[in-house]
Formats: C-alpha cells, structure tokens, sequence
C-alpha cells in the first residue's frame, strides 16, 4: 500500500511551505506530504487520489482563502476522502466560526496560527488526530476497483480476468452500491465508459480490453527475447506442466495465454481427485501453485495475448498474435484445451454474459445468493459447479440430457449431488430458450421424452456442455479431425487413409503433422480430459521436445 496523504491547503506560500515543512520533518516517514494552494487545487487533489484508491489521513487547511474557505473545501473534501481527519487553521477572531464547524461539518480539530514552536502546539494536536485515523483504519489497502453493472457481459469479463489472474479487486455496482456512484461521479463517466476500473497509481480504465488492462497492471504482456527454444501456447494444467518442465531442465521458454492461468481448470471450484491432495483443491489454487513454479524456474508469461496463426519459417516455428507481434521458437507445444460449446436456443446468444454463463468462476458462486440457479451439463465439471453454486443459491436445478449422471460423472459426485438437500437433477431435460430484458428472466425447458415445454423464472444460467478445440488459428498444415482436435503420433500415418507425415523417421508420440510441433492435453485427439492427464502429457512434451532439438 502507497503511504497515507496528509494534505496541507493554503493560500499563502510562505505559510504554506511552513506548515509542508514542518509536517514533513515529523512525519515524512510515514506519510506523504501533499500541497494545495486554494480550495478547487485541493479538491482536485482529492478527486486524483480518491480515484487510485489512495488513503488520505488528514486534510489541515486555512480558514481564509479566497474564492472558498478552508471550512468549505473541508466540507467538500468529505466526498473525496470520508475517512480523514479534518484540521482547521485560523486565527484568533476565526474562532467562533471554527466551533460552530465542529458540529456542522465534523471538524476534527482547529489550530490557531502561528504553531510555532510546533513540537509543542502543532506535533501533539497531528499526533492524536494521526492515531485516531490509523487506529480506525487498520486494514486499508489499496486494491483494483471494478465499477459496473452487474448485468454487463463486459463487466463479468473484466471481474472474471481479474479473479483468474489472483488480481485482488472490490466490485461496485451502480445500482446498487453508493459507493459506486460517488466514483462514478469523480470520473463523471457515461454509461458506455463502463465498467470503470480503478487502479493503484495509475488513470481510470474506462470500459478497458483485457489486454489495457493487463498492461496497466504490470502484467507481462509481450516476449522478452527474439527466439526461444520452446514456446507453449496455452496455460493451462498441460501448458504450466510442460513450462515447469521445459524451464527447470535449462530451455529457453515461453507460454503464451489469452486469459488466465489455469485453462478451464482454473475455473474449478475443487479438483478431488488429483494426485496427492487427499483434501482435493481448487482450480484457482492448482493454477497459482504452477505458476509460482513456472516462474521460479525461470519461464516467461505472456498474457492477454491471443494467438491467431502460425508460420513455419524453415526451422524456427513462430506464432502471430492477434493485432500485431509474434513469437519464433525452435519448438512448439500446443496446449489450448478446450472451451465449453455454445448451447443453441433463441435468446441464449444475446444474454450471454448477462445471466447466461459458460463455465463459473468459483470466486463468482456468492453473486447467487439466495437465487434459483440452472446448470446444464453432465460431466465433472457441471457436478463441481453445482455443488459449489449450491453453497449460495437456495436452489440449483442440474439439468442433464441423459437418463443418468454414472456413465459422465464420477461416483463421488454423483453421491454428493444426489444427496444435496438444494440440487434437483432434471434428467432427459434441455435448456432451449431463454428471455429477459437486459439480463435473462426466464428459461424454456424441454422434455427430451414428451417434447413438452415449460418456463421457469430465473436469473442465472451455467452451461458446461461438450468440448470444443481452438485451434483454427493453426492452419491447414498441422492435421486436425473434423471437429479441430488435433492430430498426433501414429494416428497421423492411418488418418482418413492419409500419409500425413513429411519425414522418414516416425513421428514422436505427441508429434503432429509439422515436425517440431507437440500437442499436450486435451486440446489432441482421444486425450482423456483429466487434469492429472494433462499434467502429464504436458511433462512428456519437453521429454520429446529435447529429443527433437537434439536432431536438428
């Protein structure tokens, strides 16, 4: 945290250098001497560090100023700075005007000039005034602060960046939170500069991509060096395995992410059957411990950057990012998993992110408190976010297309969903509507059996249905099936009665048709979309990969 502001205003510049002076020998330490030379100045002042989430301890200002007086601008400075303690500055005949103020504007104290010697009438009146101020704000800190609507598809992005980043921050809503619309105000934002996002030490954010505002948050953005051994696109379980691996055995490597570390793990409120933790742990918890590892191994991050294409360029293989910028390797591991497939249905496409949710955030449950919560999907993914949802939500309905959960999901689940007083599993059930006005309102069920159709109120929606690779962006020369997984080993000899592979050595298990190219996790073919898989397909890419940069 930034240290507290103690902030002087005063119109005389020789008084005013005193009292900065004075203040500063004292308490220089551990507070930030501030000046103002006029009301509007020191109002200013206090709108700048209101707005970077910087704490004010105390505002001493003189009491005859022209165009506002110290009592005015103190009053004013309530709005910018509630918390801090107010010090009047006056003289003698100012009195009865400066304890009358006591009462009208909660003035702390007044002080008649001159202090001198300070250590005697200034030191003592800061002092208490100081103690008082730390003593009832005890667990500042200076946070990111989201202000938006809490409908807005944008705002869930941002709220959702910043959670899976371990990026702490404070959520204000306009429509709810006075809060927010006191910051509002200080930044005088329209409503399309919304969410606002406030950071320590720097400008407002103003409806920011995901890319400003990792940029503003000092998170790595863009590669450190021209080439690597090894770059890896995708951080999630299979992409931070393999950079521990890669980094820790002396290669020269990159992971690239477009949004959090983690991948849809990440987002897992517990992982319980993960080797080694008996107790299970979080996605969020799992992704922070890797990464922790990543970096303490020497490997860089780059985040917020999406990948859009790749080039073979003779033997370095390079990767271009979305807008601009690229980066060469001499080896590439792809290990973007999956993401949730869009679920079909008329109102569903325009609601997203505005009650219709892909995947759930752990962090996120607690925005359902006391709500009727849907969840479509049927595998452990759905199962996890049920029960963590059911924490909050008086009632979270799982709706399952199939006639049972025991072929998707595994048996603990399964015993604990079914046993949870607040979760109905709706089975051969499908969501295929939904409607609201600027957030969703209702949803259509449908009976898979009868077709029969039926409305239900609610205001949240969790789809964790299939998987869908991304990997569009490699191009035709890397082989993919038709649903874009990718293609890898002794699969590609035989694939679609195919010889898809350019060398006269065979190719290495997790190999595709590009030599030099990996693909790890669930994002290749037949993979088994589990963690601990991933984990260690992510591990045996950098086994192979040292075996191909060993032959060229």
């Amino acid at each position: 945290m930034s240290k507290p502001t103690i902030l002087t205003v005063d119109d005389d510049p020789q008084v005013s250098a005193a009292i900065a002076r004075d203040l500063a020998r004292q308490y220089g330490a551990d507070y930030r001497i501030v000046r103002a030379s006029s009301g509007p100045e020191a109002l200013a002042a206090l709108t700048k560090l209101a707005l970077r989430d910087e704490p004010v301890a105390l505002i001493a200002a003189d009491q005859r100023m022209p165009r506002m007086t110290g009592i005015e601008m103190l009053q004013q400075s309530r709005a910018h700075a509630p918390a801090a303690k107010l010090l009047l500055l006056t003289a003698y005949a100012d009195t009865d005007v400066a304890i009358k103020a006591i009462n009208d504007i909660g003035l702390d104290y007044y002080l008649l000039k001159p202090w001198d010697p300070p250590g005697e009438r200034l030191y003592p009146v800061v002092d208490d005034l100081l103690g008082d101020w730390r003593q009832a704000n005890r667990d500042l800190r200076s946070d990111v602060r989201v202000v938006g609507h809490r409908w807005s598809d944008r705002s869930y992005e941002i709220k959702t960046f910043l959670a899976r980043n371990h990026v702490p921050y404070s959520w204000y809503d306009v429509e709810r939170d006075a809060e927010a619309q006191r910051l509002r105000g200080l930044t005088q934002a329209a409503p399309e500069d919304l969410p606002l996002v406030l950071v320590p030490d720097g400008d407002p954010l103003r409806s920011p991509s995901t890319l400003d505002l990792a940029g503003a948050l000092g998170l790595h953005t863009s590669a450190q060096q021209p080439l690597y051994d090894v770059c890896i696109v995708g951080g999630g379980p299979a992409g931070l395995a393999a950079g521990v691996y890669a980094a820790s055995e002396g290669l020269s490597t990159v992971i690239v992410e477009r949004e959090a570390p983690g991948g849809q793990a990440g987002q897992s409120a517990a992982i319980e059957n993960y080797l080694g933790f008996p107790k299970g742990l979080s996605g969020s918890d799992l992704a922070h411990r890797a990464l922790a590892q990543v970096s303490r191994f020497g490997a860089e991050m780059v985040l917020a950057r999406d990948v859009v294409g790749f080039e073979p360029r003779g033997p370095v293989r390079a990767v271009r990012f979305d807008g601009a910028g690229d980066i060469e390797a001499r080896a590439l591991v792809v290990a973007t998993g999956v993401s949730y497939r869009r679920l079909e249905g008329p109102g569903l496409d325009e609601l997203t992110g505005r009650g219709v949710y892909y995947g759930a955030d752990a962090s996120e449950a607690s925005q359902c408190q006391g709500d009727e919560v849907y969840v479509v999907g049927a595998a452990n993914s759905a199962g996890q976010a049920a029960l963590n949802l059911s924490r909050f939500a008086e009632r979270v309905v799982l709706v399952v297309r199939a006639g049972t959960l025991v072929s998707t999901m595994s048996q603990y689940l399964v015993a604990r969903i079914t046993s949870a007083p607040n979760i109905e599993v709706r089975y051969r059930c499908q969501v295929v509507a939904g409607r609201g006005d600027g957030h969703l309102e209702a949803l259509t069920l449908a009976d898979r059996d009868s077709g029969a159709t039926e409305e239900v109120p609610s205001s949240w929606l969790f789809i964790f249905i299939g998987a869908s690779p991304r990997t569009e962006w490699l191009g035709p020369d890397v082989v993919r099936d038709e649903k874009g997984f990718v293609v890898t080993g002794q699969d590609l000899v035989t694939f679609n009665n195919a010889q898809r592979w350019p060398l006269t050595r065979a190719p290495f298990v997790l190999e595709t048709s590009v030599p030099g190219v990996f693909a790890a996790g669930d994002v290749r073919l037949d993979s088994m979309k589990r963690v601990a898989s991933a984990v260690g397909e992510g591990a045996m890419s950098v086994y192979l990969v040292h075996r191909y940069l060993g032959m060229i």
